[in-house]
């Protein structure tokens, strides 16, 4: 049984479609089964238009093509050349196995490109099941960017059956690496690059709070900055993005993919995804949703990158206790009657806020105009289980017109590049901030008094579980930052000097 491979979307991520076909004797027919939508079934039209528009027979016989897998709902029109040339290259002896064909066919056999063909071949190709494609020949321009792939631009259902017959075609075009300075740990590359529009040289004082942002940056740690209106928290939070880890070849490919479901023009430039959803904004708009086809959300959109929230308290309850799950597990859970969808959500959170509604509780020069009652309702909209997800617990430093700027975005880019492969030099896969118990256990080695001192944190400030290991995590980026194989006393230290009080 001939097969040629196509692909359609369930959720986040394209799925390969084997495309079968048999010729059997009975009344002439064309049937297409396996969950095939409208615009697949209208594709018997198309092919045979093409084929007879080509002086090519229509074979008079019962035609059935099966999309597998059955169960999987396919959509989309790039499916009609991979049928057509199933049909024309029935009795041929040469397997077409390992070929991906993707193509919208025309009354005339000219082959076009759909909307679809550009973030299905991105998701194939970061999932690695993709190595050579033919494709609409107008589509290479945007499909040559996507590295590890060999296309084979075709403009009609002649030239692609001659692609296929053709032992000794060439591709059009394949795109070997992404053209961005890069670093090789474990036969991995890693890409990063030095463009910082907002730069931390911009921002005075506030060593406290920059110090946080490194280690925050370099183990993705979650960081809430609290301070008084225009002590700089939004700066921060806006100079953190440029300062992000380098990305992996997976990485900026699946920012490259979300950038096409959000209709961005794609460059793969490894900069982080920055997403800072306004606090008006629904539930749905920020974890996804949709009443029959679930969409992703700023939530799934943020992975690998940013979550901003600025004025973090003025969330909805909802939106701040749902945002607990993929704070914790990385991934968010979207269930409809007619789909269950996981997205990954494996972001930076960043919140920013006042330390009280009229934000002048912590400034010495202003009044607070607010009572007990209403800071305490205004700190009550953060839970404690919310607080516990949260890393690194900032109050902002007090404005101060002679303050200067200490350091710049190109200096702490180039800690956070450092201490990112000493980390992954040592065989660690995931960043600080995300590590499992597992990892925790195999990386998290501190020496007796750093085991002593927090032992001793433990019972004072009656840490969690989870609390403890947001403290051993903490400690493992700052012992990165400072190079040191084992967490060490001052690194504890430093790490609890960045957990809430209650």
């Amino acid at each position: 049984m001939k097969k040629i491979k196509c692909a359609t979307y369930e959720g986040l991520d394209a799925k390969v479609v084997d495309v079968e076909l048999t010729l059997t004797r009975g009344l002439p027919s064309f049937s297409i089964v396996g969950m095939a939508s409208m615009a697949i079934t209208e594709a018997k039209e198309r092919i045979k238009s093409a084929l007879l528009s080509n002086e090519y027979t229509f074979p008079p016989k019962r035609i059935t093509t099966l999309l597998a897998p059955s169960e999987l709902a396919k959509s989309g029109s790039q499916f009609d050349l991979c049928m057509a040339l199933m049909i024309l290259l029935y009795d041929d002896a040469k397997d077409f196995d390992e070929w991906f064909v993707f193509g919208e066919l025309g009354l005339d056999g000219l082959v076009k490109e759909n909307t679809q063909l550009y973030p299905l071949i991105l998701s194939l190709a970061n999932q690695k099941l993709i190595n050579k494609a033919i494709v609409p020949k107008s589509s290479l321009e945007k499909l040559s960017k996507i590295p590890g792939v060999a296309f084979y631009g075709v403009e009609s259902l002649q030239e692609a059956k001659e692609v296929l017959t053709d032992e000794s075609a060439q591709p059009s075009v394949t795109c070997n690496d992404i053209n961005y300075p890069s670093f090789e740990i474990a036969k991995e590359k890693y890409y990063y690059v030095k463009e910082y529009k907002e730069d931390f040289h911009d921002v005075k004082g506030q060593e406290v709070a920059k110090r946080a942002a490194l280690i925050a940056a370099v183990g993705l740690h979650n960081i809430i900055l609290e301070g008084s209106p225009g002590c700089g928290k939004s700066m921060i939070a806006n100079r953190l993005r440029y300062i992000l880890p380098s990305m992996s070849e997976a990485e900026v490919l699946d920012m490259a993919k979300l950038q096409t479901l959000e209709g961005q023009e794609v460059d793969f430039k490894p900069h982080r995804p920055f997403k800072n959803p306004h606090h008006s904004a629904t539930s749905a708009s920020i974890f996804g949703g949709g009443s029959h086809k679930a969409k992703i959300g700023e939530v799934g959109l943020a992975n690998n990158g940013i979550l901003f929230f600025d004025e973090l308290p003025h969330f909805s309850k909802n939106v701040l206790e749902a945002l607990r799950e993929p704070m914790q597990d990385n991934k968010i859970k979207i269930s409809r009657v007619n789909s269950k969808i996981e997205y990954p959500a494996n972001f930076l959170f960043v919140g920013a806020m006042n330390p009280c509604p009229c934000g002048n509780l912590l400034d010495p020069n202003k009044e607070c105009r607010c009572n007990e009652l209403e800071i305490q309702r205004y700190k009550n909209r953060l839970s404690d289980p919310f607080l516990d997800r949260i890393d690194l617990y900032v109050a902002m430093q007090q404005v101060d017109g002679n303050d200067k700027s200490s350091i710049s975005s190109k200096e702490m880019h180039k800690v956070v590049l450092e201490s990112q492969i000493f980390a992954k030099q040592r065989g660690q896969r995931s960043f600080n901030g995300k590590m499992c118990d597992e990892e925790i256990e195999q990386f998290c080695v501190m020496e007796s008094d750093a085991k002593d001192v927090l032992e001793m944190a433990t019972r004072q400030f009656n840490l969690s579980f989870r609390g403890i290991k947001k403290v051993q995590k903490v400690a493992r980026t700052i012992a990165d930052i400072a190079q040191s194989d084992m967490i060490q006393k001052e690194h504890i230290l430093e790490a609890l000097s960045y957990r809430r009080r209650s």
